[in-house]
């Protein structure tokens, strides 16, 4: 136990435990009550279990010893089977509130407007969009403090998972659909952030930085990058697209322009089912009115 203890308090933190946002701190929180729990049924278990060992071991006996009849005892399996249930509808609780905390906008920051990122992915990079500042970055994301940031996530390929542990939980990003996750980051530095979905080969090494600072310095890089970087071109864009890992990219401008997140798609598709399914209306309306003429002649 002592070399155990030794050798586990030179290990960093993990990064779930070690939470930089108000939903990564939601999650931390529950997996710390999850632990607490789990780890006094243990205790509570190997005691019963040394008592009944002690209590009820072999002992020398005559042959002809037969133990007494005894009956169930109702208290006893009240408990055994009550305690669970209490456990396990408590947890069920507190994981259905806070699933519902963490999808919605970060706790403090609900009257804020967020910053908007839209974070593809394509094997085996990462690619951040930002809409409302005209940057497109490659494999890392610069974010500001206390500020609610709002990812609409899909991908180009496989289905991926974005996932910054420190900042909150992983959600899916996936090749016809935009995924929305709310998160804030409540202090500046440094983070990792992952696909945690296995999508092939390069899987292990599909990774980004992650940068928090204030509001202040997120403006003075926004403003930098329009002084300095290259414009993204289309074909630039479908090169990015091919398989294969990258370092960090900047370009003014994004994607968006010439191919947009699946959301758009969607309500491309919207539109064009109505106006066919309009037109249809319009065909069967004109149709009746003929049927309606020709009985009146």
């Amino acid at each position: 136990m002592m070399a155990l203890v030794l050798i586990l308090s030179g290990c960093e933190p993990l990064l779930v435990l070690d939470p930089k946002g108000p939903q990564a701190e939601r999650q931390a929180s529950d997996i710390m009550l999850s632990i607490g729990i789990m780890s006094f049924i243990v205790i509570v278990v190997m005691v019963i279990l040394a008592v009944i060992l002690f209590k009820y071991r072999a002992s020398k006996l005559p042959d002809d010893y037969e133990p007494p009849h005894i009956e169930g005892n109702h208290i006893v399996e009240a408990i055994c089977v009550g305690i669970p249930v209490l456990i396990v509808a408590y947890l069920s609780f507190v994981s259905v509130q806070s699933n519902y905390i963490v999808e919605s906008a970060p706790v403090g920051y609900e009257e804020q407007e967020p910053l908007v990122v839209y974070a593809s992915s394509s094997d085996w990079k990462w690619h951040f969009s930002y809409p409302e500042e005209g940057i497109e970055t490659v494999n890392y994301l610069y974010v500001p403090t206390d500020r609610p940031l709002e990812f609409k996530l899909y991908s180009y390929g496989p289905i991926t998972s974005f996932w910054i542990p420190q900042l909150g939980g992983q959600k899916y990003a996936m090749a016809d659909m935009v995924t929305t996750l709310h998160l804030a980051a409540d202090e500046p530095g440094e983070m990792l952030g992952r696909n945690a979905n296995f999508s092939g080969k390069g899987f292990a090494e599909n990774t980004f930085n992650v940068t928090a600072m204030s509001q202040a310095d997120f403006d003075d890089w926004v403003q930098e990058v329009h002084e300095t970087a290259e414009p993204l071109t289309e074909s630039e864009f479908q090169e990015l697209l091919e398989p294969g890992h990258l370092g960090q990219m900047t370009f003014t401008g994004t994607h968006l322009e010439f191919s947009p997140a699946p959301e758009h798609n969607h309500d491309s598709e919207t539109t064009d089912t109505e106006a066919d399914h309009s037109e249809h209306s319009s065909h069967d309306e004109s149709h009746t009115n003929e049927e309606t003429d020709h009985s009146g002649h």
